[in-house]
């Protein structure tokens, strides 16, 4: 890197840190961009070079733009990040190669500044059955079809809550695959006084209005079922999914006896949302709040000094709002001054988003789902704890009951049934606020800390030369 350039790394490859990426680098910083996939975009570029239909895949266009952005940034893909340290100079230490490979490359990056832009990962509540083969989440259904042009079945049930269901159901329908239901959790009254209170609030953000006619003509065409006020709170299979229990819910998601149907299927997609990916933000020592999201200030600037954050960790508010908070982020991070006229357009759109996101909470996860599950339900699926489990130890400190149930101990480290025990037991345990950023073998650790991968100075003062007899 050269003597005077300022270095920043951005983790995250989606929309906020291909943005900050590219502003940073435009603004003459020396820039990092490190993700875990294979190859930049996120989950929301998350494409098959060959796969080009635009309602698979929206914004290819600035998409492109935004890899011509980046042709003189360092980009370093199938990059884990197991280690952030907050100092002058913050390090950033990475594992490179494929997550389940023998053999990964160890580095440390040294940065002036840092960028989070780890983005967010589905929530998916516990349902009955939702273990069986054919049940994956929402997010997980989008990848097979952008990236593999895959579908999960051939008859598919959409399930959950909020806008992603939408463009779900349509790639499942354009591959090919019949979608049998999507299933919305909010009902059409909730709907409309929350969509349609201030409407003049979203002109700004009228290309959503685009994307909606396309996902409402893909249902039209196809004669897909959109069912409002109800839920999956069953899912039928011996060996794999067969059928679902749809079930219409109150205001509360309670559900309402008497009010089951059986539809047959055999694939399931579930998303209630999504859960931003804190584990950086927390090592880092940043401020959360109490929502589960990086707390910032206008400039995307965290509590700690030299850190910025972007996109869906600091509010889910879609891929615009992220790539307007990333530009904002890497400008920043290049202490651009807040006066320059490339903050103009970020912050704008920024400013137009924010009523869209806000719109979102109508769709946000109510209390009374967990009236669907019963003692056997598995909730946390890397170590298979069932409800019951759970319940028993309702009453224990927060340390007790991770140990005596090992909920949130497994692989994914409460990320997946974090929030939802606490939903269960009514009590915030913060299960899902662990700050392990990713798996790491004792052999990697080992030679990352080898004297031989240390600084030659250290490695010296590790193994001083031994005197002559």
């Amino acid at each position: 890197m050269s003597g005077t350039a300022r270095r920043i790394v951005v983790i995250g490859a989606g929309p906020a840190g291909l943005a900050a990426a590219a502003a940073a680098a435009g603004a003459g910083a020396d820039v990092v961009l490190v993700d875990e996939g294979e190859r930049v975009g996120g989950q929301f570029w998350r494409h098959h070079p060959g796969f080009t239909d635009p309602r698979l895949q929206h914004q290819l266009g600035r998409f492109g733009a935004l890899q011509a952005g980046i042709a003189g940034v360092r980009v370093l893909s199938s990059a884990s990040v197991w280690r952030v340290e907050h100092g002058a100079p913050s390090r950033v230490h990475l594992l490179i190669g494929p997550a389940d490979a023998a053999e990964r490359r160890g580095e440390t990056l040294e940065a002036d500044a840092v960028v989070l832009a780890t983005g967010a990962h589905d929530r998916v509540l516990p349902v009955p059955g939702w273990t069986l083969p054919g049940v994956t989440s929402a997010g997980a259904a989008q990848a097979l079809a952008k990236r593999d042009g895959l579908t999960l079945g051939t008859r598919t049930v959409v399930a959950g809550a909020g806008p992603f269901l939408l463009p779900v159901a349509q790639s499942v329908s354009l591959l090919g695959g019949e979608v049998a239901e999507v299933v919305e959790a909010a009902s059409v009254r909730t709907l409309v006084t929350g969509w349609g209170a201030r409407p003049w609030q979203l002109t700004a953000a009228a290309g959503k209005a685009g994307e909606l006619g396309s996902y409402l003509g893909s249902l039209a065409r196809h004669r897909t079922p959109y069912r409002f006020g109800s839920a999956v709170t069953r899912i039928h299979g011996t060996s794999s999914v067969e059928a679902v229990t749809v079930q219409r819910i109150d205001a509360s998601w309670r559900p309402v006896p008497g009010t089951e149907r059986t539809v047959e299927c055999d694939a399931v997609a579930l998303g209630h949302g999504f859960t931003p990916r804190l584990e950086a933000a927390i090592q880092f020592g940043c401020r959360i709040t109490p929502a589960r999201f990086v707390e910032v200030d206008s400039q995307q600037r965290t509590s700690v000094a030299g850190v910025h954050a972007a996109g869906e960790i600091t509010g889910i508010g879609g891929a615009d709002a992220a790539l307007a908070e990333g530009e904002i982020a890497g400008l920043a991070a290049a202490r651009v001054p807040v006066a320059d006229l490339r903050y103009r357009a970020p912050l704008a759109a920024r400013r137009r988003m924010r009523a869209f996101a806000a719109r979102l909470e109508v769709h946000g996860i109510r209390p009374g789902w967990t009236g669907w599950l019963d003692a056997d339900t598995i909730v946390c699926r890397c170590e298979s704890v069932r409800k019951a489990t759970i319940d028993e130890y309702a009453g224990a400190s927060s340390r007790g009951m991770r140990l005596a149930t090992r909920a949130g101990l497994g692989a994914c480290q409460g990320r997946t049934c974090g929030r939802s025990v606490e939903d269960i037991l009514g009590t915030p345990f913060g299960v899902d606020r662990r700050p392990v950023l990713s798996s790491v073998r004792i052999g990697e650790l080992a030679a990352h800390c080898s004297p031989a991968a240390l600084e030659p100075e250290v490695a010296a003062s590790a193994h001083p030369p031994q005197e002559k007899r």
